[in-house]
């Protein structure tokens, strides 16, 4: 959606205002969020950013009669500024995006016998107990029966209707059957009848469908609900084929229209034990289960199996890896060679991302983006989301620092990375930085640690190097990647603000981002990103331990590292990383791309 102008803005609370004031709502809460609690929301549902215009991925939007504020954090705080800036839209600083300091305020601002309304259906579970419960002691009531934007937006986008298809093998390892039948005996042993599944990529994993609903990853909007004999797919009608349907009934999969998922809850027998995860489903869609059904909360079993890749899962993804790795070699002897043309047309942001999209299209196996490309030059590299617009772009000329950080969704895989390139001579206090960053990614990389280790106590080692100098960054420094699904997943987490809970434990198979960064606004910004894949590291007489293995085959550009801040053990992790990509990205490249490969991987 691209973003509103600022004078539509000031238009659209006004009308809010009034449909609040007709329907007796002194607060209304916006939420970043669709009914299945998605990262990246379909159009339908970005109703906080139709009314605030602010485009980052997160954030929340409160408004009353006197105040309208988007809380959000540190990761989007230079963008919001700008893009909230003349709108009347306050900025709202939190630390991470799982705050809710927004509660807090509410609970502040609300007095006894005023009401805030929040769409009960696209409102977290989670969060809903966390508001009434505020609230509650204030004397002030929570409406959740209603989505007050349907009477302003007049133009509100439709759902989408991009059809679903079939993953299927080789790149699908486990059969829908499979998973299915591991689901019900993690459902017996939680003493369920019933489960059902809100989260968008936990149903493309469990059945081993794809779809194209939410922009950069591989979804369709769905609820499923799965018994001991057999499971219904709540889905829009038409989105699925007729060989397709056939061959979900094989397996005991049954569609449903997508608007019955609720009823289907409510007609649920008495008696009946309901498997559900209340922090991936919506506050409606608990409250569509009937009294007489128990309720049993817990994690979806599929976060766990879909975050335990399999041996062939993960074969898969280091082929995957080679491909990226090749497309990621001719874009970057592409913009060496463009950028040393003095005759060439000037080079802006907006080329990075159409350059590196076409080297991977040309991949076999590319489906699509796993997220919109950020390509931030000089200052722009600072803002941890930034994005290019036609509108608002850097041309990327003189010295300065190049952030790029991308990726793909393959049939065998998801990638992300980032990396940072010298346009230009970089000063001393740039090579510093991004030596201090290198330390960080390779102190985590070369870590083993006990089966088991809660992720977020893993953060700690790539903050040490920056940590000593006085330095910090403001966001995790890795996160879970999903399997041709979302490039954010859990359960893992390495994150100073993620609570270190059983369900973060590391385990064998999981493929997570190591990334830490550096910014410092209005000058440039740093991060070096891979994927590892949480591998065997052995056993002793405390216990089995884990290692990472690096995923991620790109070379990291030497030119900016300061070669006397490496300890030789350093310098020996980064050649013996510079040869495995040569070794494996030889035999994909050619020509150009191929002497780029060689020249950017020799040793330091």
């Amino acid at each position: 959606m691209p973003h509103t102008d600022r004078p539509d803005i000031a238009a659209r609370l006004a009308q809010l205002r009034q449909a609040m004031r007709r329907q007796q709502i002194d607060a209304l809460m916006v939420p970043s969020s669709d009914p299945h609690l998605s990262e990246y929301l379909p159009a339908r549902w970005q109703g906080r950013q139709w009314l605030s215009g602010f485009t980052g991925s997160v954030g929340t939007f409160i408004i009353t009669a006197d105040f309208a504020g988007v809380w959000t954090d540190a990761r989007y705080w230079t963008q919001a500024e700008t893009e909230l800036a003349g709108t009347g839209v306050q900025l709202m600083k939190i630390p991470s995006g799982a705050s809710v300091l927004y509660i807090d305020w509410l609970a502040d601002h609300l007095q006894a016998g005023q009401t805030l309304a929040v769409d009960g259906a696209v409102l977290g579970l989670a969060t809903a107990r966390l508001l009434a419960q505020a609230l509650q002691a204030k004397g002030a009531l929570l409406r959740t029966d209603g989505d007050v934007l349907d009477e302003v937006w007049q133009d509100r986008p439709a759902l989408p209707a991009a059809p679903v298809f079939e993953h299927t093998p080789p790149h699908a390892d486990l059969s829908r059957a499979a998973k299915l039948a591991a689901l019900r005996l993690a459902m017996r042993e939680q003493g369920a009848s019933h489960h059902v599944l809100s989260t968008l990529d936990d149903i493309a994993y469990l059945f081993n469908l794809r779809g194209a609903d939410v922009n950069f990853n591989p979804v369709f909007l769905s609820h499923a609900l799965v018994d001991a004999a057999g499971a219904t797919l709540f889905v829009a009608d038409g989105k699925v084929a007729p060989q397709l349907r056939a061959a979900l009934a094989q397996d005991g999969v049954t569609l449903a229209p997508y608007a019955d998922a609720a009823a289907a809850l409510a007609a649920l027998p008495a008696g009946a034990v309901l498997l559900l995860d209340p922090r991936r489903v919506t506050h409606g869609t608990r409250e569509a289960v009937p009294a007489g059904v128990k309720v049993v909360e817990a994690i979806n079993p599929t976060t766990f199996a879909k975050s335990k890749k399999t041996a062939a899962e993960a074969a898969h993804v280091r082929q995957t890896m080679e491909q990226d790795g090749a497309a990621l070699c001719e874009f970057f002897a592409w913009l060496e060679q463009t950028l040393a043309n003095p005759q060439r047309a000037p080079l802006t942001e907006l080329d990075i991302d159409r350059e590196l999209t076409a080297a991977r299209a040309r991949r076999p196996g590319f489906v699509s983006p796993s997220f919109g490309t950020i390509a931030g030059f000089r200052a722009n590299g600072a803002i941890m989301h930034y994005r290019a617009t036609e509108a608002a772009h850097a041309t990327i000329a003189g010295d300065g620092l190049l952030l790029i950080d991308s990726g793909g969704q393959y049939l065998g895989g998801t990638t992300d990375i980032t990396r940072v390139v010298p346009v230009g001579e970089p000063t001393a206090a740039q090579r510093r930085d991004f030596t201090l960053v290198l330390k960080g990614v390779i102190a985590l990389s070369s870590a083993s640690f006990p089966r088991g280790t809660r992720s977020p106590m893993l953060d700690a080692l790539a903050r040490a190097p920056l940590w000593a100098a006085g330095m910090d960054f403001g966001h995790g420094t890795g996160h879970g990647v999903g399997y041709f699904l979302n490039v954010h997943e859990g359960p893992q987490s390495i994150s100073p603000t993620a609570m270190p809970e059983p369900h973060t434990a590391m385990e064998p198979g999981m493929i997570t981002s190591v990334e830490p960064g550096l910014y410092r606004p209005g000058q440039w910004g740093i991060r070096i990103e891979n994927l590892v894949l949480n591998v065997d590291a052995g056993s002793t007489e405390f216990g089995s331990f884990l290692r990472f293995e690096t995923l991620t085959l790109c070379p990291i550009d030497t030119r900016c590292v300061d070669l006397a801040l490496l300890r030789d053990d350093e310098r020996q992790w980064l050649n013996d990383y510079h040869a495995t990509v040569r070794a494996r990205l030889r035999p994909h490249l050619a020509g150009d791309a191929l002497a780029w490969l060689e020249r950017r991987t020799e040793a330091v």
